[in-house]
């Protein structure tokens, strides 16, 4: 089937202003509840959500950030390398000859040596296989209870379906209420990745929604611009789902009512197919890449899912969806495709990169650089600023409306925690100690990066320096009110390789200064007879770590594992702050929180290497 424009994947409860804009009926029943997000929008892959406020989040931000470093990269390529093209040497049509670790095609001239060159094109094709073609489905089939069985997952991996919107008794011929028409997916697993594709003829421009069994999550795909839908979802739960597709301008009210549609929306015919899991085809390329070198790739065409491997083929990051918009706008790695993945290497060696999830021709772009500051002057070394006096901040680096918001500073939370401005030094000195002991000893001790170097300072002992090159800085203060963002704390970008030096992260104070026993307070977790103020310095420092840890390159890592990580997603906070066996912190059995090797949190999979990702950010420059 031809591959079309990209369509737009979007979960949970958060739908755009166009679907909006449907009717109240058809928004309501796609399980968005007027006035649900408040305040500022934002990219919950850049936030440390507090318990609770999970749902008070978009990827719109994301998005913006995309098209701007479209901008932004579209300029420096214009005078850059330009990427040697390689054509996959497995016959099209073919599979088997590079579907392992072991049999990758290699790619011998890519890399950030000086006779090589740091891009690669990669042209390729994944087989086809037989695709079973069902007949149309029987109508009505326009609700859950009514759904075809495709047979996905279970006999099947890839099928292929014909269907008409508005041959229903509810289209424009009918009683006018919308056509739908409701497929059924079996025995899906949490995080299956589902590719559809949906080609449409006519005046039909077409809507995807995934419903499970109760009609009430719901993953759907769009693209107005072209009418056709053409993309992957991981659906987030396991059991069966409900493939629905209809016209722009028609949802249903309920779920299980054919009849239930607000009204009549685009109609035509379309041709679906849907391919589940990532057991087709897949090829695989391998590089030689030297410690520290920050990989990147996205893959356009047939393929939907990125991955890249160690050569002893542990999955280091795999996605089935473009994430590039959380990237520093100054990033130069590769984005705007259908998935993007990234990589900075602990060290020298061979990795391997994989394209699958799809059928057809795909591209490939691979690029390397070399990380943080080490391309600039010799002896250059990025600075770390704790803004504990509070700070007037723009929002619109987070995602806000570009207003300048007022941050009252660290002694106004004081009281929250039962101290007093006389307790101010003594806290501050805990903090910084504690900063200094997750991103500068552990680091310089335990990471790969030779070259490591960090200056840590605070609004305390030093004047600002923040605006002079090479300066970050989190702004420890103010609260959501203020802020006007649902969040503990929040960075201004995930940059693998640090290449945007001059970054902010706010770590807000209200909700981890509430009285006990708020799930997200630091007092919710005080053993009695604790030192207090080491205690909530310490898990402030860990928090400060998380932030920076983002604008360092880190993604979040899943917090349920049991692996504690700085960069644990929000949500278990007892483990951020370094309470022990006994959930309280403060007293003998407390765990010291570090970087860490530990599994992603979703949408990724794979292992995250957070200690030398935040290691190779902080280069000594060596020009």
């Amino acid at each position: 089937m031809r591959r079309r424009s990209r369509a737009v994947v979007r979960v949970g409860a958060v739908l755009t202003a166009a679907l909006l804009a449907m009717t109240a009926q058809s928004a309501a029943a796609a399980g968005v509840v007027p006035g649900l997000v408040k305040g500022v929008e934002f990219d919950p892959r850049l936030a440390l959500l507090p318990i609770g406020a999970e749902t008070a989040s978009s990827t719109a931000q994301a998005d913006a950030n995309r098209a701007a470093r479209g901008k932004v990269r579209a300029a420096q390529r214009i005078a850059s390398v330009q990427p040697k093209a390689y054509a996959e040497k497995e016959a099209a049509g073919t599979s088997g000859a590079n579907d392992t670790v072991a049999t990758a095609e290699a790619l011998p001239d890519f890399g950030t040596s000086r006779a090589k060159n740091p891009k690669a094109s990669i042209s390729g094709d994944l087989a086809l296989g037989a695709v079973p073609r069902l007949p149309q489905a029987d109508e009505d089939n326009g609700a859950i209870p009514l759904a075809a069985d495709t047979g996905l997952l279970g006999v099947r991996k890839i099928v292929e379906i014909p269907g008409v919107i508005g041959d229903g008794p509810h289209g424009s011929a009918g009683d006018g209420h919308g056509d739908f028409d409701f497929y059924k997916v079996s025995g899906v697993s949490a995080g299956t990745p589902v590719t559809v594709d949906v080609a449409a003829t006519g005046g039909l421009n077409a809507v995807v929604i995934f419903y499970d069994s109760a009609g009430g999550s719901f993953v759907y795909l769009d693209d107005p611009a072209s009418g056709n839908v053409d993309g992957t979802v991981q659906l987030p739960t396991a059991g069966d789902w409900y493939v629905m597709v209809s016209g722009w301008g028609s949802l249903p009210g309920n779920t299980t009512d054919p009849a239930s549609g607000g009204g009549a929306g685009s109609e035509g015919s379309y041709t679906l197919r849907l391919t589940g899991g990532l057991d087709g085809d897949r090829d695989l390329y391998s590089v030689d890449l030297k410690a520290g070198d920050v990989l990147g790739a996205t893959v356009t065409g047939s393929s939907h899912t990125l991955s890249f491997y160690d050569a002893g083929g542990t999955e280091l990051q795999t996605s089935s969806n473009d994430f590039s918009g959380s990237y520093a706008l100054s990033s130069p790695l590769p984005g705007g495709g259908n998935a993007t993945v990234d990589l900075v290497a602990p060290k020298a060696g061979r990795y391997v990169v994989s394209a699958s999830s799809g059928v057809g021709p795909y591209t490939v772009e691979l690029e390397v650089y070399r990380p943080g500051t080490e391309t600039e002057k010799a002896g250059t070394v990025q600075t770390l600023f704790l803004d504990f006096d509070g700070a007037r901040v723009n929002t619109s680096m987070f995602g806000g409306n570009g207003a300048q918001r007022d941050l009252s500073p660290l002694s106004a939370f004081l009281p929250g925690w039962g101290l007093t401005k006389a307790d101010e030094n003594k806290l501050i000195d805990a903090v910084v100690a504690s900063v200094k002991e997750n991103m500068s000893r552990d680091l310089s001790a335990r990471g790969t990066n030779p070259n490591f170097a960090i200056r840590i300072l605070n609004s305390r002992d030093n004047a600002d320096p923040f605006g002079r090159p090479d300066v970050s800085r989190v702004v420890v203060g103010g609260s959501v009110a203020e802020s006007g963002i649902t969040t503990i704390g929040i960075a201004q970008s995930i940059d693998p390789g640090n290449f945007g030096h001059e970054e902010t992260a706010l770590l807000l104070l209200d909700y981890i200064s509430r009285p006990a026993p708020d799930p997200n307070s630091f007092n919710t977790f005080l053993a009695p007879g604790a030192d207090k103020i080491a205690f909530i310095g310490r898990a402030l420092g860990n928090y400060i770590s998380h932030e920076a840890g983002h604008f360092s390159g880190s993604w979040h890592t899943t917090e349920t594992n049991g692996t504690a990580n700085l960069m644990d997603q929000g949500g278990n906070p007892t483990q951020m702050v370094g309470a022990g066996p006994d959930r309280l912190g403060g007293n003998a059995d407390d765990v010291d929180v570090d970087y860490t090797t530990d599994t992603y949190a979703a949408p990724f999979t794979g292992i995250e290497d957070t200690l030398n990702r935040t290691a190779w950010a902080y280069s000594r420059g060596q020009r």
